[in-house]
């Protein structure tokens, strides 16, 4: 986790020339020498000044003790920050380098696994560069378990590319906010999971928003609906999985820690991906290998996307393990109101009256089916 905030900063350098409207800013803090003990390094060695460099302070791994200033708790707000950061950026350029490699049409398959790709470098990275992060002790039994998991999260991951690709970022981020109504019922009818009656009431507004946005989606496409609805269903059995899987006795102490957990997921979706993007693009793989080598927006933008999907997705999840549960509806529900207007608005997206409203509709019913039970109790 030490370098996943230097690696949202630095990313953004190797931008296309199309990119540079969307680059981040540098972050500069303190140049204390409290601080500056705290800046990060790179396994063991000085990171050179002409490299941009994003200063964590001690706070930010030790933010469940609280703490910060003026009662603020700096730790987590950089979580939060560089969390939606990324995520936003993730949107702007997955969307840019699927664009430029011909959309629904061109190869969202593979761009999908590729990320996932480079997701992989970096924890393996993370793994073999000294001082860096413990590698895990897992058995191979461990790992057979954990491949419904990765599976899952293929399936999630790629799904959602694909709506992407086939539609407004905007309106696959509306369907996609609609993900608890699939896991309320995945968990009802697969799991067994009962949930309470103000939480079924809840799921009504989180449809009718997303169906009010559809009315007045100028790039609607079925497609787009489709495959962010299977995203959900995906999300929904991922989560229900693991939680079964985090039940194994020792699992936790043998992964070792959030990362560990998140690297390995990332890893067997990887290898997951492989079969179904050769089976649905390979025979395109040549052309793709030109366009990566011959477009710069294309091959940035790739690479780009990769890094911070893999960036914002541990951030996420290492803040998500040190608040609390309402903490995180809000926080969640901010990100999606922040991705979906930001993004249409760099875009040019369209942002129609009525798409708005299906979308406050829908996320404001996504967080109160979030803390409802804790407003009214479990009825």
């Amino acid at each position: 986790m030490r370098t996943t905030a230097l690696i949202l900063g630095a990313c953004a350098v190797g931008a296309s020339a199309r990119m540079e409207a969307f680059k981040p800013s540098k972050v500069a803090l303190s140049s204390s020498p409290r601080t500056q003990k705290a800046v990060l390094d790179i396994r063991g060695g000085a990171i050179p000044q002409a490299t941009p460099v994003i200063g964590v302070t001690k706070a930010t791994t030790q933010v469940s003790k609280g703490g910060g200033v003026g009662g603020i708790d700096t730790g987590l707000a950089v979580y939060f920050f560089f969390w939606y950061l990324g995520n936003y950026y993730y949107n702007i350029v997955n969307k840019l380098a699927l664009k430029a490699a011909g959309g629904k049409e061109g190869f969202p398959m593979t761009i999908s696994t590729l990320q996932l790709g480079v997701g992989c470098i970096y924890a393996i990275f993370m793994w073999l560069a000294p001082d860096a992060r413990s590698t895990p002790t897992v058995t191979l039994d461990d790992i057979k378990k954990m491949i419904p998991v990765g599976f899952c999260a293929a399936g999630a991951h790629s799904s959602s590319v694909f709506a992407l690709s086939a539609g407004a970022v905007s309106f696959g981020q509306i369907v996609k906010a609609a993900e608890p109504a699939f896991a309320a019922l995945i968990g009802l009818v697969v799991y067994g999971k009962q949930i309470s009656k103000a939480k079924w009431l809840c799921l009504i507004p989180v449809i009718g928003g997303v169906c009010l946005a559809s009315v007045k989606e100028l790039d609607f496409a079925w497609s787009a609906l489709i495959a962010a609805g299977i995203a959900n269903l995906f999300a929904a059995f991922k989560g229900n999985e693991n939680k079964k899987l985090m039940e194994t006795d020792g699992l936790k102490e043998r992964i070792g820690s959030v990362g560990n957990q998140f690297a390995l997921t990332t890893l067997i979706s990887f290898i997951v991906s492989l079969p179904f993007m050769y089976f649905k693009e390979g025979a395109k793989w040549g052309e793709f290998v030109t366009l990566f080598n011959e477009n710069p927006i294309v091959r940035n933008n790739l690479l780009l996307s990769g890094l911070y999907f893999y960036g914002y997705n541990e951030l996420a999840t290492m803040t998500i393990k040190k608040t609390s549960a309402v903490t995180q509806s809000v926080a969640n529900t901010a990100k999606r109101v922040i991705v979906i207007v930001g993004v249409a608005i760099v875009l040019g997206e369209s942002l129609d009256p009525m798409k708005l409203l299906g979308c406050s509709i829908g996320i404001g019913g996504v967080f109160l089916y979030s803390v409802i039970d804790k407003l009214v109790g479990n009825v």
